[in-house]
């Protein structure tokens, strides 16, 4: 297998003219430049790619941090941030850190020590501080972490208020909202403070459920649709995310109830599972794929050098009227 002394010794040059060949940094004359390019073809000479980020005092790595990629908008955000740092020469390190004790902490100190570019960060269990304590490039994903970190988002507020009128047109008069914790710094409150303040506003009745903290598995979602279903038996109307609400309409329908007759269904996350359920629900839609790009696009200009003053990034969510409300 050739290397890099090969090319150098066939070009006539010398490594280091070979070496800012590859790594496109400093001046090399075009006929030069040309010449050492047609010898590595030539030899097939691959250039090492560690080698060449060691160069460049990068890894070419951008660690992602979710709390289970399992989770239907987890999983689409993940996919879709694996393409767009592709796209720009960057392979993708994905943590899930909700099994794991201390593992959002240890991938920090990866960043800290340089093993990773960058990190994209959607999870919720460390202290603030900790982010704070480190000057490397981070982007949040639905978080407040400090003024120096900015956040990709959504308009959760406009969603609340959007499935908040939906139900209110479709004639509901008791509501049960599943919120997550409330001790979480982020800007997905918004959206159930808002569906609250505009429910409330209509006099209808309304049952907030809070979720336990960082809890995303289907066991847990079950017993605690069950106990609900149980208390709170007048129920017309339910809003949640998506895997909860869905939950929720699949134990009505076994109870007998019809949809959208006696329930009216609303999604929030729009991900792939609202399409393969019957009758079809209707969703407020996160545009996953932008706040993926975005992600990638903040964390790549950051790594590069790119200070950003604007603390949020916020994106417009969408409601799809489907069978479940009309």
């Amino acid at each position: 297998m050739a290397g890099i002394k090969d090319v150098a010794k066939m070009a006539g040059v010398g490594v280091g003219t070979v070496s800012r060949v590859i790594n496109n940094s400093g001046y090399v004359a075009e006929a030069t430049r040309e010449k050492v390019e047609d010898v590595m073809k030539t030899l097939n000479y691959t250039p090492n790619e560690l080698a060449r980020n060691l160069y460049r005092k990068k890894t070419g790595i951008v660690a992602v941090l979710v709390p289970d990629s399992a989770h239907p908008f987890f999983a689409e955000f993940v996919r879709s941030v694996e393409m767009e740092l592709y796209h720009r020469g960057y392979k993708t390190m994905i943590c899930n850190t909700d099994k794991v004790k201390n593992s959002e902490s240890e991938y920090l100190q990866m960043l800290r020590q340089r093993v990773v570019d960058g990190v994209i960060t959607g999870v919720h269990s460390l202290e603030i501080a900790e982010y704070l304590d480190i000057e490397r490039p981070i982007v949040a994903l639905d978080r407040f972490i400090g003024n120096k970190i900015p956040v990709v988002s959504v308009d959760h507020k406009l969603g609340g208020r959007l499935a908040a009128e939906e139900l209110i047109k479709a004639g509901c008069r008791e509501i049960i909202q599943f919120q997550g914790s409330k001790s979480v710094q982020s800007p997905s409150q918004e959206r159930h403070t808002e569906f609250e303040r505009i429910i409330n506003m209509h006099g209808i009745t309304l049952h907030s459920v809070e979720l336990g903290w960082n809890k995303f598995e289907t066991p847990y979602y079950e017993e605690i649709v069950s106990r609900v279903f149980g208390e709170y038996s007048n129920t017309d109307g339910v809003f949640g995310a998506d895997l909860l609400a869905l939950e929720y309409m699949k134990v009505a329908q076994e109870q007998g109830k019809r949809i959208p007759e006696d329930l009216k269904v609303i999604c929030y996350d729009g991900t792939f599972v609202t399409d393969v359920v019957s009758p079809p629900v209707t969703i407020i839609r996160q545009p996953i794929e932008q706040l993926a790009q975005e992600s990638v696009r903040l964390i790549d200009h950051m790594i590069n050098g790119k200070e950003y003053k604007k603390r949020m990034v916020e994106f417009t969510p969408e409601l799809i009227r489907r069978k479940s409300t009309l």
